[in-house]
């Protein structure tokens, strides 16, 4: 009697499971349009998104040229990169100079994201590539997909030595104030991408 329910169990069990998978199965291919095919993107996803500690950028770009595909993926890249560090560096400044006792918190706003451009700028060169594919299409064209990453603290230490050399920032500056204001924007950005 016990060998037939845990049998009676076990098969419960075995043909519910299955009628999960193709209920999951299912639902996928009643999602997908008529006439269209999943596209898979080589350097795209999860493990190439901005955590708390990099910032992440992809891109692709076709060319009939090897070495142009690929500078123009990068460029794509590191442009996409330098909008998601200034959003975040301007979101820094923002949050900072409201927490920090100031006579004219436009002047020291401007001052400071003025700082950021130079520093965004600067340290754009620095980033590290951590996925390179190169494909060739039917057409004889080379596509290039790429991600690049730069370590947020990278941006920090930039800022903090930029701030500390002028003199009216210096005056009102904390370090230890903007680099807690700096690792909760980063925290924030990884926090909404999820």
């Amino acid at each position: 009697m016990k060998k037939q329910r845990l049998t009676l169990v076990l098969t419960l069990m075995v043909v519910s499971a299955a009628l999960l998978l193709t209920q999951c199965r299912s639902k996928e291919e009643a999602t997908m349009p008529e006439g269209e095919t999943r596209v898979e993107v080589l350097c795209s996803g999860p493990e190439y998104w901005s955590t708390d500690e990099y910032f992440r950028a992809n891109s692709v770009a076709e060319s009939p040229n090897q070495a142009n595909s690929k500078r123009m993926a990068l460029s794509n890249a590191r442009a996409e990169l330098a909008g998601q560090i200034e959003v975040t560096v301007k979101a820094v400044i923002d949050n900072y100079v409201q927490d920090i006792a100031v006579g004219d918190r436009q002047e020291y706003s401007q001052r400071y994201e003025g700082l950021s451009r130079e520093v965004i700028n600067q340290k754009l060169t620095g980033t590290r590539v951590i996925c390179e594919e190169l494909t060739r299409t039917p057409q004889g064209r080379y596509k290039t997909y790429i991600a690049i990453e730069l370590a947020g603290n990278e941006i920090l230490n930039a800022m903090n030595e930029r701030i500390s050399r002028d003199e009216r920032l210096r005056l009102d500056y904390d370090y230890e104030k903007f680099k807690n204001t700096f690792n909760d924007e980063m925290d924030k950005m990884e926090r909404e991408r999820y």
